[in-house]
């Protein structure tokens, strides 16, 4: 349900159908009653779009015979019943052909004509003056400092198994992953004992054996080595070396698709080939998985984030040949599969690089409808804004966003699998503070990082970046409900202080004793909502604790549950995408120090175990009857080497998904 302000750019993302038109006296247009069919609940949602206060469509199309109708104007009209009636003005006649026809409708609070928006710079409804309970104002139309991401040009790869000589191949960069043992010599000689380099050697006449000599080429792990060259079916040789051993783990395979990401970037190369000079070496039920995890880090290698650059580098890879890891119908769907996953991860990474004065919870909001568009088919969208929150007691959700002048938003992505047939429900609950200054426990000194805590969304990142692939993939038989309560921690005099007491949607009241964490209150809400879905397991990822990094530093999140089959699901989960968990005690005994004299219970505890208490405190939200998991990415979220975000969580809920697919 959207209920924004005029002014602010929330929309309604509804799927409808034709029922009837009427064409104009000057025949310039038609007139379509369309009734929402799809998205939600008109009873409750699309009623507050009528009477007085009148939603506008923003924009509305149709496709009939091929040829593509746009909206250029519309209101919705006061329901009947149960049912929501749009009527819509489109640019063209249309055919009788029409009627029936699908129509995807986005509704907005404010109207809109020929795509131009008008804004009200009140905050209100024009006429109706009402006093703000918040300090939110209407959202931004553009961000301070006048920053708008630039279009960056989308990665395009695409990745085949093909079974040919690697001497035989033409292309750009042929990369050669080999070993220690591979560089070996036959005695006496320089011809080298593995096939595949003696091979390739023969045919460049002796200049890899020569080269790898000369440039001390041993295989060791991190060492690579490009050749260029002429009047060869490919333009450059790299070996990369993998050190003793072939990979045994996706996080190891990962790391050699960088590589050659690299390689092929450095060269601007449009075709690529990976070769493992000793196949042999991969156990066989790990071949298709160390595939999968190659071509994945390929493409997270190739990504880079120029959205905010002054100039952007070209992507020139085009295609990518595997050869040595399998072929078949079997290789090309996990090739595709990693694919579908890694956009997600790299959207991940691009929401939580994204700087908080762009985007706010209205733009995440924002993405997340945009999710549900693309993938209309399985997706539907709900989007609560503070009125609606505020009807639904979650009292301690917008304590947090009591003092931004950005107002909250709760983000709700509902996937439906095709067919129907659900045999399990899960939830998928992501922190998003889009940006936290501590609020009156303000952030201070270099260990708090404020300059980073844009990455404070980096679970809800996490959320959506999964939702992404899961549209593309489009697994059955589980319906998964994807959850943000998204806002900003900042100061204002309307700001929650130190002392007050909140009180959550289960009626639980909480002395907020450190705003400062505030994350645990917002995924208190969210966890309340997600058990009212009937879902049979939640997992919630959250950028909760710095305890969390200190404790497992930067590459390891921390998981924290009492259901031992759910923690074998996520740990078979993360084997295969390679990210790494390590399970902390869910020690009951640490609650003590969560009590308080005056509420229900403090949001922090004693100094010590800070994981845990955090863990502790969202047990009370959580029906005893669901299976639940708290995982702390206040690690693994950010790489600082790279200055980068990581889009750590999405692979592996991805394959968790999966794992709960029939």
């Amino acid at each position: 349900m959207v209920k924004g302000r005029s002014g602010q750019r929330v929309r309604l993302y509804v799927r409808g159908t034709i029922l009837g038109y009427k064409r104009s006296k000057s025949n310039q247009y038609e007139s379509a009653s369309l009734v929402q069919i799809e998205g939600v609940n008109t009873r409750e949602d699309v009623a507050w779009y009528g009477g007085k206060r009148m939603a506008y469509v923003y924009k509305a199309k149709t496709k009939s015979n091929g040829t593509h109708y746009r909206c250029i104007w519309g209101k919705v009209s006061r329901p009947h019943g149960n049912t929501g009636v749009v009527r819509a003005k489109f640019t063209s006649n249309l055919p009788a052909e029409a009627m029936g026809r699908k129509v995807r409708v986005f509704i907005s609070p404010q109207p809109h004509s020929h795509g131009v928006r008008r804004t009200s710079t009140s905050g209100t409804v024009p006429h109706r003056r009402q006093p703000a309970p918040m300090a939110h104002t209407a959202a931004v139309t553009m961000a301070i400092g006048l920053t708008k991401p630039n279009a960056v040009e989308q990665l395009q790869v695409t990745f085949a198994a093909i079974d040919i000589q690697p001497s035989d191949w033409k292309g750009d960069v042929l990369a050669v992953l080999v070993t220690e043992k591979d560089l070996l010599r036959t005695p006496g000689s320089s011809t080298f004992e593995n096939a595949i380099l003696q091979r390739l050697d023969g045919h460049l006449a002796g200049l890899l054996s020569e080269a790898s000599v000369e440039e001390d080429f041993a295989g060791k792990s991190g060492q690579s080595l490009v050749l260029r060259l002429q009047g060869q079916g490919f333009k450059r040789l790299g070996l990369i070396g993998l050190g003793r051993d072939a990979p045994s783990t996706a996080t190891a395979c990962r790391s050699i698709g960088e590589s050659v990401a690299l390689i092929a970037k450095s060269a601007r190369a449009v075709s690529a080939a990976v070769v493992l000079a000793s196949p042999g070496g991969i156990q066989e039920e790990f071949r298709l998985n160390a595939a999968a995890a190659i071509a994945s880090g390929i493409v997270l290698g190739l990504h880079e984030d120029n959205r905010y650059r002054s100039e952007s580098k070209k992507m020139h890879l085009k295609q990518v040949d595997l050869i040595g890891l399998g072929y078949g119908l079997e290789v090309d769907q996990k090739l595709k599969l990693a694919h579908h996953i890694s956009s997600g991860v790299i959207f991940g990474k691009d929401l939580v690089n994204s700087p908080a004065n762009v985007l706010t919870p209205v733009v995440l909001a924002e993405e997340a409808l945009n999710i549900a568009s693309t993938y209309s088919d399985v997706f539907t969208a709900t989007i609560l804004d503070e009125d609606r929150c505020r009807e639904l007691k979650m009292g301690s959700y917008l304590g947090v966003a009591a003092a931004s002048a950005n107002p909250p938003r709760f983000i709700h992505l509902r996937y439906n699998p095709p067919g129907g047939n659900i045999k399990r429900k899960l939830a998928i609950v992501g922190k998003g503070l889009t940006f936290d200054s501590g609020g009156y426990n303000i952030k201070v000194g270099p260990i708090c990082s404020i300059e980073l805590m844009k990455w404070d969304m980096g679970g809800s990142a996490a959320v959506f970046g999964a939702a992404k692939a899961l549209g593309q993939i489009k697994p059955p038989g589980v319906e998964v409900h994807f959850i943000v309560a998204a806002c900003e921690n900042m100061i204002s005099g309307t700001g929650m202080r130190p002392g007050d007491i909140v009180t959550a949607s289960n009626g639980k009241t909480i002395e907020v004793n450190n705003t400062d964490a505030e994350g645990r209150l917002t995924l208190a809400d969210a966890l309340v909502y997600a058990c009212k879905k009937g879902v049979d397991k939640i997992v919630d990822l959250a950028t909760l604790t710095g305890a969390c990094r200190v404790a497992l530093g930067p590459s390891i999140a921390g998981i924290l549950t009492q259901s031992d089959e759910l923690h074998k699901e996520v740990t078979a989960a993360s084997e295969v995408s390679g990210e790494k968990f390590w399970r902390l005690p869910f020690e009951e005994s640490y609650w003590e120090s969560m009590k308080s004299g005056v509420a229900d219970m403090l949001n922090t505890g004693a100094p010590q175990g800070g994981v845990i208490t955090a863990a502790l405190f969202l047990k009370q939200f959580v029906d005893e009857k669901v299976q639940w998991m708290h995982i702390d990415i206040a690690g693994p979220v950010w790489s600082h080497k790279k200055r980068s975000a990581t889009g750590f969580g999405v692979a592996t809920m991805v394959e968790w998904v999966l794992k709960n697919s029939s």
